[in-house]
């Protein structure tokens, strides 16, 4: 059984920063990929950054130079960077991973950002 937990969202300022954390079970460097996903209620679920095992990374093009995906071999964890944050970065973000033909996902973290 492998899970995936996310920690460190919150309400934040607009222009403040926050930094989310992905663990699991299992070593993250066992992931063919890891990604962010985010939703806001009533929006379709978007892909907002993804780091690949061997540690090639992608962005939404309205987070790309705010937020920085890595992962920490020490804590075994996946984490999201996230500064210069605007009101429409608000929403559910979810870790997700892949291990084979599986998907696996975390069961969010709410991220709100105000005016």
């Amino acid at each position: 059984q492998v899970e995936l937990v996310e920690s460190g969202g919150g309400l934040v300022q607009a222009g403040g920063s926050l930094r989310l954390s992905c663990a699991a079970s299992v070593s993250i460097f066992s992931f063919k990929v890891m990604a962010w996903y985010r939703q806001a209620p009533g929006e379709k679920r978007e892909l907002v950054a993804r780091i690949t095992a061997g540690g090639s990374t992608d962005y939404a093009e309205n987070v790309r130079g705010r937020f920085t995906i890595s992962r920490n071999r020490a804590k075994n964890t996946m984490s999201l960077q996230m500064n210069s944050l605007k009101t429409t970065d608000t929403g559910i973000y979810t870790c997700a991973a892949g291990l084979g033909a599986l998907d696996l996902w975390g069961q969010g973290t709410q991220v709100t950002v105000s005016s």
